[in-house]
């Protein structure tokens, strides 16, 4: 599913790369626009794996809260913290400006707090999730009669909200509101559904594979049909509502949070099938393949600005009908997917650049506790 739905980011930001690329007006550019709904699934699946994940790891330890907050945030801070700086820094070369590092250090703070630069609003979410991880874990061991109810009741909260950003909050003056408010598409509890959801899949995992199993074939066709739907929904958008571009091609709309939450049901069921596959005689290449990108799909989702800025220099050097530059679409994504891949798994390979995408290579606590107990065997041998 962390494939699925990696590939599936870098697909959407190298579509609006090519996007930026065709004729204004072309039937090219048009085809982008009215498809590109399908593919906001990605982000609302990243934050149910989240939720997964986290739920699977620590549901039934005794955990103690500020070690895992401790845990969380540095292992996800030091990256965030990392590629902050490192992006900013290529960004600025790359435009071929000379750095201004009073300027640079602003900027940088400035990109830290608000989570705004680089595709970095998920890491920013994360760290909201962490912070009130605990109270979720509480809610659902405090009601485990009620664990229905609750992702009910998450989805009719998640759906109120999608319809008052999509028809109620554009008309209002949101200047003077909280950051994370004004700028909802960082808040977590714009996504709260997925999370709680994703803590539900993990708390009844048997139960909701054998849901999804019975039910894959209406899942499947469903989801297919509302993708469908997502062009219709774009039109409509356009020509009926009159809506801006951006808030035409918006995650945040009703519609799209009924398809993203078949879509993820969808592409649980296609995990299943892998795995299934996996144990009847996958070829080793597919599995290893699978394997090592499952592997760091955190840090190609960190380092995508890289392959993506250099594919907006490329494609700016091309100068070809609007339809030849649609058809290169897949290499362009082949490009970005490929770099981003390599790139991490660079980091993951050579230390210390491991820590840079949440697998560090080298604990230094461990390393001090080894040392230690090195220490204490070799004294007790001398002594003996």
């Amino acid at each position: 599913m962390r494939v699925l739905f990696i590939g599936g980011v870098l697909l959407n930001h190298t579509t609006t790369a090519f996007k930026n690329n065709v004729g204004n007006g072309s039937g090219s550019q048009l085809f982008i626009e009215a498809t590109h709904l399908m593919l906001h699934f990605t982000r609302m699946g990243f934050m149910f794996m989240t939720g997964l994940v986290l739920v699977l790891n620590y549901y039934n330890r005794d955990n103690h809260w500020l070690n895992f907050w401790k845990k969380r945030y540095i292992s996800v801070g030091i990256p965030y913290i990392g590629w902050n700086a490192i992006l900013m820094w290529f960004a600025t070369v790359t435009a071929g400006v000379a750095i201004s590092w009073p300027d640079y250090y602003k900027n940088l703070i400035d990109a830290i707090i608000h989570g705004n630069k680089y595709y970095m609003y998920y890491i920013l979410v994360t760290f909201q999730l962490y912070l009130i991880f605990p109270l979720i874990v509480y809610m659902f061991k405090k009601l485990p009669k009620h664990h229905t109810a609750i992702l009910a009741t998450s989805a009719i909260i998640q759906l109120l909200l999608v319809i008052g950003i999509k028809y109620w909050l554009p008309g209002v003056d949101r200047d003077s509101w909280w950051y994370l408010f004004r700028a909802y598409g960082m808040n977590v509890l714009v996504y709260q559904f997925y999370f709680i959801a994703g803590a539900f899949v993990a708390i009844h995992y048997d139960q909701v594979d054998k849901f999804i199993e019975k039910n894959h074939r209406v899942i499947g066709w469903s989801t297919l049909v509302m993708a469908i739907g997502t062009v219709f929904l774009f039109f409509g958008n356009q020509n009926i509502l009159k809506l801006s571009m951006s808030a035409t091609e918006s995650i945040h709309q009703p519609f799209i949070f009924i398809y993203d939450t078949f879509m993820i049901a969808f592409v649980f069921w296609i995990g299943r099938q892998y795995a299934h596959a996996r144990n009847n005689g996958l070829p080793k290449i597919i599995d290893r393949m699978v394997s090592n990108m499952a592997k760091v799909s955190f840090g190609i989702y960190l380092v995508q600005t890289i392959p993506i800025t250099l594919l907006y220099g490329i494609l700016s050097m091309i100068k070809v009908p609007s339809i030849v530059m649609l058809l290169l679409l897949p290499l362009g994504y082949a490009f970005v997917l490929g770099g981003a891949f390599l790139i991490s798994w660079f980091c993951y390979k050579v230390p210390p650049f491991g820590v840079l995408i949440g697998r560090p290579q080298w604990h230094l606590t461990k390393g001090v506790k080894k040392y230690v107990r090195n220490n204490e065997s070799i004294k007790q041998t001398v002594k003996e």
